[in-house]
C-alpha cells in the first residue's frame, strides 16, 4: 500500500515558535558550519525515530545567523542525505522566515520504511540528543521495517502438532475455504506457517498465538492481565484475572472480566427504566481487541494490561505506534504491525481491516455523553484510557439509587447506600445496619447482591469484605 505525505511550508509564526522551543526529540537545531556527517547523523536518527525536522544556520540557542548562505545549506542537506544507508531521500531543503531571521530547515516524515545507518553506526534520537541504537530497539525496527515481521517468523521449536486442529477446522468452515484447499494450505496462506531453513513447515509467531495448544509455552508474555481496583488509584482491594490461551480465549476472557467488572445502573427512558453501565461495552471490546491485533509480541517481559479503576480503565500494550502512525495521524492513518493476527481476527468477526475502530471508539463515547478516549504513547507502549460515569453511575440516596427498583429489599438497599459512603462493608457493618435479622440471613443478602452483579467479594472467612461494581 502506498501512502501519499503533503508537505507545506512552514509559516513565520510556526518556524519562530520552533526557535523559542528549543531542541527536543523532533527539533534539532545546527549551524552553518556543521559538517555533512553531522547533518547526516541527525536525520538518520530522526529517520529512525518519529521524524522530525532540523533547522540549518541555528546556534544552539536557537538564533538564526544573518550571514549564512541559504543555497549553501541546502545543498549541504541534500548531500548529507546520500551519505545514509540507504540514501534519505526526504523533502527538497526549505528557505523559511522567522521573526528572529531566515533560516533552512528540512523535515523528516515519520515512519519512512527504511533503518538508516551511517558509516555501520545505528542512531536514534531521544532527549534532544543523537544516541547509538540499542540491541534491543535495533532488534524492534530490523522487524517492524522489513517484509517480515515478528508473527511471520518460525517460531523455534514449535511443529504443527502444536496448533489445535479442531481450532483451525472451525476457522477454515467460518472463512468458507475451497473444498480442494488443504488444511496448511491455508494456514500457509495466511501466514501462519511457514518453511524454516531445513525446508520444514513450522507454525509461525502468529500461528502459534491464534492456534497453538498452550501458546505460552513458546510466548510467555503474550497474556492478557486483567485488575479491577476498588478505588482511583491502586491499592490492596483489587480483583484479578491473568488471561491466557489464544488470542480469540484472550479477547472473550478480558471483555467478559470487563462485562462482569463494570458497574451499572438503571435511568428513565421516556416511561421505561433503561440499564448503563460505566462505559459502552462496545468501545470496550474494540479497545481490547486492538490490544490484541496491534501489540509487539517480541517485546518481552511484559503482557496486555487491562486496569479498571472507580472512574477510569487503562489499557496499556507494550510497543509504540507502528510505522508511520503517530498520536497526530491516529485517527486517519492505518498500518498493522501484524498483519496476519489482524487478517485471521477480521476473518472471525472481532476487527475490520480498514480500521475504523477509533472513530467508532471516539463516537460511542460521545453519544454516552462521555470524554473522549485518551490516547498515548509510553516509552515502550501506547495507552487508551477511558473515562467512565464515575460517581454519576450511582447516586447516593437509596430510594433514587440504580438499585431501588423492587427487586431488592429495604436492607440490601441500605447495605448499598452505606457502600456508597463508606467504600466497602463487612458483615459486621451489615449486622449493625440490620441488628434484629440473623446471621444466615446477611449471608444470603449479601450474596444475593453478589449474583446481582451489584457488588464484588474481596477476601476470604472473616478478612471477607464487600465492594461496588
Amino acid at each position: 500500500m502506498s501512502i501519499r505525505r503533503r508537505y507545506s511550508s512552514l509559516s513565520s509564526a510556526e518556524v519562530t515558535a520552533y526557535l523559542s522551543s528549543g531542541q527536543n526529540d523532533r527539533v534539532a537545531f545546527l549551524t552553518a558550519a556543521a559538517k555533512h556527517e553531522l547533518i547526516a547523523e541527525t536525520l538518520a536518527a530522526m529517520a529512525n525515530a518519529n521524524g522530525g525536522i532540523v533547522l540549518l544556520g541555528v546556534t544552539a540557542k536557537g538564533l538564526p545567523q544573518k550571514n549564512s548562505d541559504p543555497t549553501s545549506l541546502r545543498e549541504s542537506a541534500v548531500e548529507a542525505g546520500l551519505l545514509t544507508d540507504p540514501p534519505l531521500i526526504l523533502p527538497s531543503p526549505q528557505l523559511a522566515a522567522s521573526e528572529k531571521g531566515d533560516v533552512v530547515i528540512v523535515q523528516v516524515p515519520p515512519g519512512l520504511p527504511h533503518l538508516y545507518s551511517l558509516q555501520g553506526r545505528f542512531v536514534t534520537r531521544t532527549a534532544g540528543q543523537n544516541r547509538p541504537l540499542t540491541t534491543p530497539e535495533l532488534r524492534r525496527l530490523l522487524l517492524e521495517r522489513s517484509d517480515a515481521g515478528f508473527e511471520s517468523l518460525p517460531l523455534a521449536d514449535a511443529m504443527l502438532d502444536d496448533l489445535d486442529q479442531t481450532q483451525i477446522e472451525r476457522y477454515v468452515d467460518r472463512i468458507a475455504a475451497a473444498p480442494h484447499e488443504e488444511f496448511l494450505d491455508v494456514l500457509q496462506a495466511r501466514g501462519c506457517v511457514t518453511v524454516d531453513e531445513r525446508n520444514k513447515l513450522v507454525p509461525t509467531h502468529a500461528g502459534i498465538l491464534l492456534f497453538g495448544r498452550f501458546p505460552q509455552r513458546f510466548l510467555r508474555n503474550a497474556e492478557f492481565i486483567c485488575v479491577r481496583y476498588a478505588g482511583e488509584t491502586m491499592s490492596d482491594e483489587f480483583v484479578r484475572q491473568d488471561i491466557g490461551g489464544t488470542l480469540v480465549e484472550q479477547i472473550r476472557q478480558a471483555e467478559a472480566f470487563v462485562a462482569t467488572n463494570m458497574r451499572r445502573g438503571m435511568r428513565i427512558s421516556g416511561f421505561t427504566r433503561e440499564e448503563t453501565t460505566e462505559y459502552p461495552l462496545a468501545v470496550a471490546r474494540e479497545a481490547i481487541v486492538n490490544a490484541i491485533a496491534h501489540r509487539d509480541y517480541s517485546i518481552r517481559g511484559e503482557g496486555i494490561r487491562l486496569l479498571m479503576y472507580g472512574d477510569r480503565m487503562e489499557i496499556y500494550s507494550p510497543g509504540r505506534l507502528p510505522g508511520h502512525v503517530t498520536i497526530d495521524n491516529l485517527k486517519d492513518e492505518r498500518y498493522s504491525r501484524n498483519e496476519t493476527i489482524v487478517a485471521v481476527l477480521s476473518d472471525l468477526g472481532y476487527i475490520e481491516r480498514l480500521g475504523y475502530g477509533i472513530d467508532r471508539m471516539i463516537a460511542t463515547m460521545q453519544e454516552a455523553s462521555l470524554p473522549e478516549p485518551i490516547f498515548e504513547e509510553t516509552a515502550a507502549g501506547f495507552r487508551v484510557t477511558l473515562y467512565s460515569q464515575s460517581e454519576d453511575i450511582v447516586s447516593a440516596a437509596p430510594e433514587t439509587e440504580q438499585w431501588a427498583h423492587g427487586f431488592l429489599n429495604e436492607r440490601q438497599e441500605r447495605a448499598l447506600a452505606y457502600i456508597r459512603q463508606h467504600g466497602k462493608i463487612t458483615n459486621s457493618d451489615y449486622q449493625a445496619l440490620s441488628p434484629d435479622v440473623s446471621a444466615e440471613t446477611i449471608r444470603r443478602d449479601l450474596s444475593d447482591l453478589v449474583d446481582k452483579n451489584l457488588l464484588i467479594r474481596i477476601g476470604s472467612k472473616r478478612a471477607t469484605y464487600y465492594i461496588l461494581k
